[in-house]
């Protein structure tokens, strides 16, 4: 399939100026041409009518895969009790593992490709989504092969990412052995390549304990990320920095020097503005860490407990507004940014040569997007060179 988008604004995703009226052609998967008039080959045209022409997003933190819900949690957090209380009395976290485990590989894959059709329809076109919600071998492979499974079922592209260092379950008082021990061979023996990850919390994995599961997993080869700083800073920031870790995650009990140490690295920061929002207005700050040099990504941390909601234009809404980002930071840090932590060279961008994941917005300024509040703002999206997506009739999660 070969086409064209014209009388497109043109917003790059790596930082640089929109274009104001341009035109990119698309031919199989590829981004073939970007040019300020189409040329006249035949090629069928979209005429954009000014509408924002720009890289689909790229979410590179999701949990996004689960059973059950947290309505029950939700009402508790309305009444005062904090996330961290939820989890030490059993709830929070354990409550979803009761129910990942009793849900067949099928069920799990089923309800991801839902929430991949909602992801797409909002403009991800990419995605990581973890596991995490296992918490014995059994379920943890369950949970990445669900992900497998889900995946090529979807126009999404979806990342994978084993978060073997998860909640505690007070039932398996050994679980870090068994992680150790069991978990971590099998997952290596299906899936060697895999980032692994794990969360550095007062609850949930000691830093004592994430520096032995992520030593031995780089020990195997893996690629490494961490949950830390949510609500302490336990000293995780400066774990990820030293074991060359792809990315640090969440950060908003980070200190300013903190901040600074983790810019100096290679390691990106990866910021989750809706789990602040949702829980307790705390957000990290990530005008420190781009002042001081640091790479930045924002994601949108779906799951059912601390960020129920897969919308990217509302993570840029909250980082415009709450994180003290410009709108070409925030467009960057979900486009461009998130896809060079996933490894992925050839998209996030608009440029001859990229994979054709795009998105048309409904709207002709894209500081829209962090303007609006709500709503979907994307008229169109292009995966993979293919125009359209899931109707809007698709099966909710």
């Amino acid at each position: 399939m070969s086409f064209w988008i014209e009388n497109a604004r043109v917003v790059p995703g790596d930082g640089s100026l929109a274009l104001p009226r341009a035109a990119v052609r698309v031919t199989g998967d590829r981004i073939e041409k970007v040019t300020r008039v189409p040329d006249d080959d035949g090629a069928e045209r979209i005429d954009a009518r000014g509408r924002v022409l720009m890289p689909g997003f790229v979410d590179a933190h999701t949990h996004a895969l689960w059973a059950g819900d947290r309505l029950d949690e939700f009402e508790q957090l309305q009444r005062g009790r904090s996330y961290v209380e939820i989890l030490a009395s059993g709830g929070g976290i354990l409550s979803t593992v009761r129910a990942v485990r009793a849900a067949s590989e099928q069920e799990l894959a089923d309800r991801l490709v839902a929430r991949l059709n909602v992801m797409l329809r909002e403009g991800t076109t990419t995605v990581e989504v973890k596991s995490g919600y296992g918490l014995d071998t059994a379920t943890e492979l369950k949970m990445l092969r669900a992900i497998r499974a889900a995946a090529a079922r979807s126009d999404v592209a979806v990342v994978p990412t084993a978060l073997l260092g998860h909640a505690l379950d007070p039932d398996q008082p050994d679980l870090v052995n068994r992680v150790l021990g069991e978990t971590l061979p099998a997952v290596h023996a299906e899936f060697p390549t895999i980032a692994v990850d794990a969360y550095c919390e007062r609850g949930a994995w000691s830093l004592t304990d994430c520096r032995a599961l992520l030593e031995r997993a780089r020990a195997l080869g893996h690629p490494l990320r961490l949950h830390a700083d949510q609500f302490s800073a336990l000293g995780g920031l400066d774990l990820a920095v030293e074991l060359g870790a792809q990315s640090v995650d969440h950060l908003e009990a980070t200190a300013p020097e903190g901040l600074a140490r983790l810019a100096r690295s290679r390691t990106v920061g990866v910021i989750l503005p809706a789990s602040g929002f949702h829980l307790d207005d705390r957000y990290a700050n990530a005008r420190a860490l781009l002042d001081a040099g640091g790479r930045l990504v924002l994601a949108s941390n779906c799951n059912p407990g601390s960020a129920p909601t897969s919308s990217m234009p509302f993570v840029i809404a909250l980082a415009v507004r709450k994180l003290g980002l410009r709108v070409d930071e925030a467009i960057r840090a979900v486009t461009a940014e998130p896809a060079a932590l996933l490894g992925f060279s050839d998209r996030g961008r608009i440029a001859p040569g990229m994979r054709a994941d795009l998105i048309l917005l409904r709207h002709t300024d894209e500081r829209a997007l962090a303007y609006e509040l709500g709503g979907n703002p994307v008229d169109l999206v292009i995966a993979g060179g293919r125009p359209g997506g899931p109707s809007p009739g698709s099966a909710s999660p």
